[in-house]
């Protein structure tokens, strides 16, 4: 033994023995990256928290799953691309979806980021999340998946940014509280919807039986419908949100009648079930249908009867929609309110 590591020893003692105890290491975080022929998953599964996977360019034939908290799954924009795997393994691929974040409703998880990297192709959501909580989705592009571009249920405090979600089955953006279940409204804790673009999908946002959420500032057009803020008769009720500063453009494409929804066609904003909801200064215009849900802003009772009540509708540009700018199919009792749009019809008369 040197004198250097006798020396080393004795100041080692010396600390312990004075009671201060050595630092413990620093967790650094690292990045781990992907090339085209390389495993995305076995990154993913390798990381810790707080570590990057960056997945460079190229095409990538596999569904990933992420469970580590504070994980960042970043691509290097549209160049990165997940399609379907020729054999679907786990539970997410298996589900046929592209990326799945997977906390649970008791055990949520934390802190996640999806960024700058394309979906397309899988038959159900290209990103779908369940039980997250502080989730971004920044800079996705989810493209012809069979369900949802971008999907979410039992999570909170999420963020979905600048993400283009085209050419999808349903909803290019879907919130939910719960997919499979009936139940009251769920607090969001302040997620957002903002500054995305959705075209050529079945609805462009749906916001499904949950409360305390914006959606703002986003490009919606030439889907089957807008934005749908959608509830029932559970209590409690959708609402309690916010629909600002859209662009809601000619959504005119037509989608067939399912078992909750007549056909769509022509559809800006719908809200259906839903309580004290502010839409706006949202622009609204060339929305034109003869669907029972067609018009720019719509307040439609829903399908399993439940009424619309306590809205504020104001502030909104509204051009060129049919049958009307502002439809109202609501009871005067129900006290929702249309103030200082900008408008020339309405159904009933009166509202612009």
């Amino acid at each position: 033994m040197t004198k250097r590591h006798i020396a080393l020893l004795l100041s080692t003692a010396a600390l312990a023995a004075s009671g201060v105890a050595a630092a413990p290491p620093i967790s650094v975080p690292r990045m781990h990256l992907v090339f085209p022929g390389g495993s995305i998953q076995k990154a993913v599964d390798s990381a810790k928290a707080g570590d990057t996977v960056l997945v460079t360019p190229g095409v990538y034939y596999e569904s990933v799953k992420v469970t580590t908290p504070g994980l960042i799954l970043r691509g290097t924009g549209r160049g990165t691309v997940l399609k379907p795997a020729a054999k679907a393994g786990d539970d997410c691929g298996g589900h046929g979806n592209g990326i799945c974040v997977a906390g649970t409703k008791d055990k949520r998880l934390e802190g996640i980021t999806v960024s700058d990297l394309t979906v397309t192709g899988f038959s159900h959501a290209g990103v779908m999340s369940v039980g997250a909580d502080r989730l971004t989705v920044r800079n996705v592009t989810a493209e012809k998946n069979g369900v949802w571009g971008i999907a979410e249920e039992h999570s909170v405090r999420s963020e979905y940014l600048q993400n283009t979600a085209r050419n999808n089955g349903d909803a290019g953006l879907f919130l939910a509280n719960t997919i499979t279940a009936e139940q009251g409204a769920t607090d969001t804790g302040g997620a957002r919807i903002a500054h995305n673009r959705l075209e050529g999908n079945r609805i462009g946002v749906t916001v499904r039986r949950l409360r305390n959420l914006t959606v703002t500032g986003n490009e919606i057009t030439g889907n089957c419908a807008g934005v749908f803020v959608v509830g029932d008769e559970n209590k409690p009720r959708a609402g309690a949100l916010a629909v600002r500063d859209n662009r809601v453009v000619e959504n005119n494409k037509h989608c067939p009648a399912t078992a909750r929804l007549p056909y769509l066609q022509g559809s800006g904003i719908v809200l259906t079930g839903a309580e004290e909801t502010d839409v706006t200064r949202n622009t609204v215009t060339g929305n034109s249908g003869k669907s029972p849900l067609s018009g720019g802003i719509v307040l439609f009772k829903s399908m399993v009867g439940a009424t619309s009540e306590n809205n504020r509708i104001s502030g909104n540009a509204l051009r060129d929609n049919a049958p009307a700018d502002l439809v109202n199919q609501e009871s005067a009792t129900h006290n929702n309110t249309f103030r200082n749009n900008s408008c020339r019809a309405s159904a009933p008369a009166g509202m612009c």
